[in-house]
């Protein structure tokens, strides 16, 4: 890919772009699925925790849903890799633990941390849309391989503020909360989910499908957006607006 992308703002996904799927699948969804119930049963009265449990019994229909029933829930959705907000606030909970414990560490592709390093020093704000909660988030850059990579990122986003990730309007909100409403086309989603990437530019983001293979997208490809391999093939600059 030979094009060159002069924005202000890189927003990243995660899943499939800067880390692979398999990792998530094989190694942190098993870890929650065997804290859930203890979460559950023994942390009920903490604030976060109390509302994912509202929002599962809201989802599910069932306003009397013990924690049993909110387990099944969770493991449900885990199976189906349902993007629920109450899965992924609680999920969130259990790995931030995990990686501060030292039982978790991240999962970043080689060529990703040299280019946000790059991109950070040549002065392009980065910022993170996962479907992944916030907390989740924070936790995965602070423990990285290559250590704390938090500082290399400003602003995180996940599907409960601004919203789902297949929509435009989400994108539009992000863009207002960074000072763009006005000019998005100074914004630039990588993601390697097409829907996403057809969401963002629908709000006149400019846009780059990550294609990696053995990622679940990589077949599909990413339609008529511009795509790259790994980040060396992205060329970013951000000039003086």
């Amino acid at each position: 890919m030979s094009e060159v992308f002069d924005v202000d703002s890189v927003v990243l996904d995660i899943e499939g772009t800067t880390s692979a799927t398999g990792f998530v699948v094989d190694v942190l969804y098993p870890y929650s699925r065997s804290r859930f119930g203890a979460l559950l049963s023994q942390r009920s009265g903490d604030p976060d925790v109390a509302r994912a449990v509202a929002q599962v019994r809201e989802l599910t229909g069932d306003p009397d849903a013990d924690a049993g029933a909110v387990e099944k829930a969770l493991n449900t959705w885990l199976d189906e890799d349902r993007k629920a907000t109450p899965l992924k606030t609680l999920q969130g909970i259990i790995w931030a633990e995990g990686f501060a414990r030292g039982d978790l560490v991240s999962h970043f592709y080689d060529d990703v941390v040299p280019a946000l390093r790059r991109w950070h020093a040549a002065g392009v704000r980065l910022h993170v849309y996962s479907s992944g909660s916030v907390a989740a988030q924070r936790a995965w850059f602070r423990s990285s391989p290559e250590g704390d990579l938090l500082p290399l990122v400003e602003e995180l986003y996940d599907t409960e503020n601004p919203g789902p990730k297949q929509e435009p309007d989400s994108y539009r909100t992000i863009a207002a909360a960074l000072g763009r409403r006005a000019d998005p086309g100074r914004l630039l989603f990588l993601s390697d989910r097409p829907g996403e990437l057809d969401a963002a530019r629908a709000a006149g983001w400019r846009t780059v499908g990550v294609r990696r293979p053995g990622e679940p997208y990589y077949e599909q490809g990413v339609g008529d957006h511009a795509q790259a391999g790994t980040f060396d093939e992205i060329t970013i600059t951000r000039s003086i607006t």
